[in-house]
């Protein structure tokens, strides 16, 4: 009965409170991203760093669809996923400078966090890596019979990889509860899709093994949502994955060294305007009347409080202790 009441809330139109917290949830993720890059510019923040600016609809579009007992896991562009997911912005922010009060004690950095709380499986550096992960975490719900559904992303690149394949045919065998997300940013790091891809239309790419599939606006967090829903309830309901070409777009480079000089500055900023996923939601909310310039200013001073409380801890907490080079690498069952 309590899945039937929460599907009954889920089809309905959001709410006000609802369109304020995804607003809110957008910013907390684009802001925090703002103050990872700054971090890495002042060297606190080593190696790898891929920022997630520009797609924040996408993961939380998907989260507003999605249920309690799912799992997400996805590849390194990774810390939207997280912070949508509930994991704690300080120790996000604290394993991205390699301190001991991150998720990975800061041994792991941005692509090596995990939730088990939050049923968060990490963000993997390895192209594609995730999807037999995924594909797997889906075989764990449908084995245990837990309702859950892997929300498992991969972008435009990963999509060309063979592992996805043996993946997909597996899930479609096996019906397994998994939505296969697609995060099409237009560019695998430098590579435009049209140049990299022999069919574009990624959502077809499932069509080889019965799966279903549809391209959504991933730029837009309601489009996102409705078509989640469509997704989740395919696999809930025991049909199988399904695939979701979330059509985004990223407006740093593909990671903080990439100068991303293979594209315009007229292309990003044309995108900036005229389909920013924060600013169309904004605009929504204020043609609505559902709050004014006042309401929208505390969100964003409430918002980075967390972000400036989350550097604040990570800059404060102490670097892991060298003996915990011999933690963590072994498990005697």
């Amino acid at each position: 009965m309590a899945t039937t009441k929460r599907k009954a809330r889920q089809s309905a139109e959001p709410g006000a409170a609802e369109l304020i917290g995804y607003y809110r949830e957008m910013l907390l993720v684009r802001r925090f991203e703002e103050k990872a890059g700054q971090l890495y510019g002042m060297g606190l923040i080593s190696g790898f760093c891929h920022l997630y600016i520009g797609q924040e609809a996408v993961v939380v579009g998907m989260n507003a669809a999605g249920d309690k007992r799912d799992s997400t896991v996805t590849s390194y562009r990774d810390h939207g996923h997280m912070l949508v997911c509930g994991m704690d912005p300080k120790g996000v922010m604290a394993e991205l400078t390699g301190r001991s009060g991150g998720y990975s004690h800061g041994k792991g950095g941005s692509m090596h966090m995990f939730s088990h709380e939050k049923k968060f499986y990490g963000g993997h550096g390895i192209v594609g890596a995730q999807v037999p992960i995924g594909t797997g975490l889906a075989f764990a719900h449908k084995y245990r019979g837990d309702g859950g559904v892997c929300h498992c992303y991969l972008g435009d690149g990963a999509v060309n990889q063979g592992q996805v394949y043996e993946s997909f045919n597996m899930a479609a065998l096996w019906k397994l509860p998994v939505v296969y997300v697609i995060e099409n940013n237009k560019y695998a790091m430098g590579t435009s899709v049209e140049r990299a891809a022999a069919g574009t239309e990624l959502f077809r790419r499932g069509a080889a093994y019965d799966i279903p599939g549809e391209a959504v606006d991933g730029m837009d967090v309601l489009a996102v949502r409705e078509a989640g829903l469509r997704a989740l309830d395919y696999a809930r309901s025991g049909q199988g994955p399904y695939i979701l070409e979330l059509k985004t777009y990223r407006y740093r480079g593909h990671s903080m060294s990439d100068p991303a000089k293979y594209r315009t500055k007229e292309e990003v900023s044309r995108m900036r305007e005229q389909h920013d996923p924060i600013d169309t939601l904004k605009a929504k909310l204020e043609a609505r009347g559902l709050i004014d310039e006042a309401g929208l200013k505390e969100i964003d001073r409430e918002v980075k409080a967390l972000v400036t409380e989350a550097a604040d801890f990570a800059q404060s907490s102490p670097e892991p202790d060298p003996a915990e080079l011999w933690t963590d690498v072994l498990v005697e069952a």
